[in-house]
């Protein structure tokens, strides 16, 4: 992003000062005010071209190190559909799928290496940014992809429909989350308003849903006991359960794959952790303000992998397991990769660059902490006994 560009974005700002004005308590949820900032249609984060994903811009994901990334997860994939019988159309739905590159990745490797898959392949991508789907389209609108690649919103695909995988790479950490906060030994809920100023102010109050308190019940976090200290506050994302209730429905057969950085939810929630995980992402550099940089800033919180594994057993999904990224790339062949450098036909600036990029893909202190997140529907014993590769140990 040019960093001559002003830092805030007037025109969303003025929107959601309207929303509030328009309220009758004159204020909104957290929650409501992230969904504006990141989704608003014309005007929030991701809907414009603000987003600037990559090593120079707000932030980087793991396809954007290498094709090795998608290259893996590919081998996943395949081994799934075999799993599932080889089916003569298989989806793979990539939820999220930020600049295309994952997707250019995933489709390039298994059209040169695994021809029968790809013929059977059906690649959809759901995503809600126009920002994003406009440049997706113009990375994958082109050869090969422009066949396998289609649009879709979850409206417009049939309840149990989809024979395949589902998935996901840091996607549930950018969804609209509640803030709550203890204050005097209550449960409250942030809300957000203005001054005459027009500066922004938060309000703690009762929650706008029991949703919020049932949430920590669900996760057996005992939230109001003494463990937790006055002004202890931290999130709540109702809409990732939402999602997962979502995707549940519309997957006849086959998996759903989470990639993202999260805690079980003992760690989340754990009462030194006071302040919460929310993070906030302008030009590469990292702070805890959410109202700086409207809409020029990505805003994201970490995912809670128990209550995706709760609630996708409610929702009728069977988890098969949960592992760290750095793991499930060395089970998928991260190692061999590694390995073969030594007689790769590379200069050393080569080799050296594309060993750190392997490397960081594992790094226990980043990327490899990611959590890796495996449940399934509809499949049968024979087929939930089968143990996928990314989740064996490697040796």
């Amino acid at each position: 992003m040019n960093k001559s560009q002003p830092s805030e974005n007037q025109p969303l700002k003025d929107y959601i000062l309207e929303r509030i004005a328009s309220h009758p308590q004159q204020r909104i949820t957290f929650a409501e005010y992230m969904e504006i900032v990141l989704y608003q249609p014309e005007l929030g984060y991701y809907a414009t071209n603000q987003v600037n994903i990559g090593k120079s811009g707000d932030f980087f994901t793991a396809s954007n190190l290498s094709a090795d990334f998608g290259e893996l997860l590919a081998e996943q994939f395949v081994e799934m559909w075999e799993i599932l019988g080889c089916p003569s159309v298989f989806q793979l739905v990539e939820m999220g799928a930020g600049s295309g590159l994952l997707a250019q990745d995933i489709l390039s490797y298994l059209n040169l290496n695994y021809p029968r898959f790809f013929q059977s392949l059906e690649y959809l991508i759901i995503e809600t940014a126009s920002g994003l789907i406009e440049a997706q389209k113009q990375r994958l609108s082109s050869g090969l992809d422009s066949a396998k690649v289609s649009w879709q919103s979850w409206e417009t695909i049939g309840d149990r429909s989809i024979v395949g995988c589902c998935f996901s790479n840091e996607l549930v950490d950018a969804f609209p989350v509640a803030q709550i906060i203890l204050k005097q030994g209550q449960f409250q809920e942030i809300y957000v308003t203005a001054d005459l100023e027009k500066n922004w102010i938060e309000i703690a109050d009762t929650p706008s849903t029991s949703r919020l308190l049932d949430y920590f019940e669900f996760n057996q976090i005992p939230i109001l006991s003494e463990s937790y200290p006055e002004g202890y506050r931290s999130e709540v994302n109702l809409a990732a359960l939402d999602w997962l209730e979502t995707v549940t429905t519309k997957l006849q057969r086959g998996y759903l794959l989470t990639l993202d950085y999260g805690y079980p939810a003992p760690r989340y929630y754990s009462p030194y952790r006071n302040s919460g995980t929310l993070q906030c992402y302008y030009q590469h550099q990292r702070h805890n303000n959410p109202y700086l940089n409207i809409g020029r800033q990505d805003i994201t919180a970490h995912v809670n992998f128990t209550a995706l594994e709760r609630y996708g057993d409610r929702c009728g999904l069977q988890q098969l397991g949960f592992t760290q990224q750095g793991l499930f790339l060395m089970a998928l062949g991260i190692g061999d990769r590694l390995n073969a450098l030594r007689d790769a036909n590379l200069s050393l600036e080569q080799t050296l660059r594309r060993r750190d990029a392997l490397h960081q893909l594992i790094d226990p202190a980043g990327l490899g902490n990611f959590g890796v997140l495996v449940q399934a529907k509809g499949l049968n014993d024979e087929q939930k006994a089968r143990s996928l590769k990314g989740l064996k140990i490697p040796t």
